[in-house]
């Protein structure tokens, strides 16, 4: 069964960029929330907090004019440029992951706020500015900035006032480990001093302290990024939270240049790929020429595997199992055993979004489509669905008072006076009478002709209604139905044919994945075990369901025959699968208690994959690249979305 894709649901529900709370690396559409907590796994446990929604809270009490003060220190930019050229990031990946080799090492870096390998990172080509570490320069542009180091003193000063900033991150060892050496590096290497702070989590990601109230000089976290970059609510200078707005915004360092603030905004105003890579450069070349935030390194994933396999695809965007059916052995073996530490709680996509449940969901429900390498393909869609397909199209209408609209905080709503809404130039406006210009989105998503269930009953009309109406009902369990509020559940969708729909959203919606499509199908045939229909099934019952949330049918590459909970789940290729039956006859997902165990499963044969949420960053990856380097395995590191960086306060209380 198919439901919202897992990144495409997160990606427009959550918009895209997710930042991490301590050390590693939704809810339903009423006033939007900001934050949904999320523990990560061990060996670097963090907390996660999904961004971009609003929360509205009570004023809090604060001088008149708060931070409209330049920082002493960090508001020349000179200064921050300084602390870039003379912090040694290679020697900070190195402090955390010294069993990479240097080559791996240099392949976590970061220049801008976007991976390299993202379609939408800037390079220096495109006028982004550098900072590989150079102690003399940044010393000449301190010298310059009038922070002198005296004739035997270790720390700079100006006017009797020394170079000491107060830096504040997370207790977690992870940081613990890379903030010391940062802290000598900046001493030693220019005579700057910073006073680490390590605080708790709780206190630096809270609701009304830390990095909400933007109470930091230096300040270091993580964000996660994603496919469609995002970024607005973390850099556009009406994103800066302040007393007099009720801290509401993630652009924490105060940063507010006009240029840098237009360009991510109208990346994020238009559905245009190459109107928006412009706009994202743009954006880039003043995000590090201001140098407001040091991107540090992006953290580390790891994969391990049986030599005798072929055709896997680890990548930073993408789970392991979405090219399942491709896998082979050159062993003439039939079964691949993948080892996970966390077992789902239920394969009803809908309610359980833990990685392991999107893994066996993928080899059953199939991927309409994949993200690797931060973008986008087409694998059961039939074409991903743009507007330069000619599948998509985003047309200027005009709306007026009663009309059912979206609001520029996510929700539909009926427009009347005082409602705040986008208009088709990307401005906020405040309805007051007449009509207003908006932009409307009607999308057509094709699948591929010729999907079968599991079973060999072919993808129905009614399957792709029965999809709509379950992951729209709010008794459903679905977390969040603002996706679905997004088009007007009562004709907002036309079933074309058996693998074809059109979604017209409401106006002002402008998902930034639109053309990925968010419903597959429900099997509306099947019969479950008191002799219903499983479409005449109320949605509320759904999740207690051993036909949807245990065994659920699917038209996938593999059929789950078997799940022992505790133990294994069991898979066997699907013969009816529209991209032909999968060369690989048997999959078994086989839980350990922990990384350890199933690291040494791995190097004993009896587990055939590891991947990067079962494998983590911790010790066990130096054990199974040790491994490989003597040949006994395959192993791989990529470079997470998630990265570390440094944010700057400009302004001072």
């Amino acid at each position: 069964m198919k439901i919202l894709d897992r990144k495409l649901a997160l990606a427009m529900l959550l918009a895209l960029i997710v930042p991490i709370l301590a050390a590693c690396g939704g809810g339903a559409a009423q006033a939007p929330v900001r934050e949904t907590v999320v523990v990560t796994a061990e060996p670097i446990r963090e907390t996660v907090v999904v961004r971009e929604t609003v929360v509205a809270e009570a004023p809090t009490a604060a001088p008149a004019g708060a931070f409209t003060t330049p920082h002493p220190i960090l508001g020349d930019v000179r200064v921050r440029q300084a602390i870039a050229y003379c912090t040694n990031r290679p020697e900070l990946i190195q402090s955390v992951y010294s069993y990479l080799t240097p080559e791996q090492q240099q392949g976590l870096l970061m220049d801008t706020n976007l991976p390299k390998t993202h379609w939408a990172a800037a390079s220096e080509a495109d006028g982004i500015v550098t900072y590989p570490f150079d102690p003399e320069k940044g010393k000449a542009l301190l010298d310059e900035a009038g922070w002198k180091l005296a004739e035997g003193a270790t720390v700079r000063s100006k006017d009797g006032v020394p170079l000491s900033l107060e830096f504040t991150t997370t207790n977690a060892q992870f940081r613990i480990t890379w903030a010391t050496v940062l802290e000598k590096q900046l001493l030693t290497n220019c005579g700057i001093q910073i006073i680490r702070k390590h605080a708790p989590a709780s206190w630096w990601f809270g609701g009304a302290s830390g990095l909400r109230r933007r109470d930091f000089e230096l300040g270091a976290f993580a964000w996660v990024g994603e496919a469609d970059p995002g970024g607005r609510t973390l850099y556009a200078c009406d994103q800066i939270p302040l007393p007099e707005n009720n801290w509401n915004g993630q652009n924490y360092m105060g940063w507010c240049n006009e240029t840098a603030s237009k360009a991510i905004t109208a990346a994020n105003n238009t559905l245009n790929r190459e109107e928006r890579i412009k706009n994202y450069k743009a954006f880039q070349v003043e995000f590090t020429k201001d140098m407001v935030s040091l991107p540090l390194f992006q953290r580390l994933e790891a994969y391990a595997w049986n030599k005798a396999l072929k055709g896997l695809k680890p990548d930073p965007t993408e789970y392991i199992t979405a090219n399942a059916y491709e896998w082979e052995r050159s062993d003439n073996g039939d079964t691949i055993i993948l080892g996970f530490t966390q077992e789902p709680a239920s394969m009803f996509t809908l309610v359980e979004s833990a990685a392991v449940q999107r893994q066996a969901a993928q080899l059953v429900e199939g991927v309409l489509t994949t993200q690797y390498s931060y973008d986008f393909q087409a694998v059961l869609q039939d074409g991903l669905s743009t507007i330069e397909s000619g599948k998509a199209k985003n047309e200027v209408v005009e709306v007026k008072e009663g009309d059912k609209v979206w609001d520029v905080t996510g929700a539909a709503v009926e427009l009347k006076p005082g409602v705040e809404v986008v208009n088709s130039d990307g401005e906020t406006v405040k309805y007051e009478s007449g009509t207003v210009k908006m932009n409307q989105l009607t999308v057509t998503y094709d699948l591929i002709k010729g999907i079968k269930w599991s079973d060999g009953e072919p993808l129905k009309k009614a399957d792709l209604e029965l999809a709509v109406k379950i992951v729209c009902d709010p008794e459903s369990g679905n977390v969040s139905l603002t996706f679905c509020e997004s088009h007007d559940n009562a004709n907002g969708v036309t079933f074309n044919s058996d693998t074809s729909y059109t979604i017209k959203f409401l106006p002002g919606v402008q998902w930034p994945i639109y053309f990925t499509a968010p419903y597959g199908g429900y099997p509306s045939h099947v019969t479950i075990s008191d002799g219903r229909k499983l479409a005449d099934v109320p949605a509320k019952e759904w999740a207690t369901l051993p036909e949807v949330a245990e065994l659920p049918l699917g038209y996938g590459p593999y059929i789950l025959k078997e799940w022992n909970k505790g133990q294994n789940m069991k898979f066997e290729a699907n013969p009816n699968f529209v991209l032909g039956a999968p060369k690989v006859k048997n999959i078994v997902i086989q839980f350990y208690a922990d990384t350890n165990a199933a690291v040494a499963a791995l190097l004993t044969g009896e587990v055939d994959i590891l991947e990067k949420a079962t494998l983590g960053a911790g010790p066990e990856v130096e054990t199974v690249l040790k491994a490989a380097a003597e040949g006994k395995i395959e192993a791989k590191t990529d470079a997470s979305p998630t990265w570390e960086h440094m944010d700057m306060n400009l302004f001072v209380r």
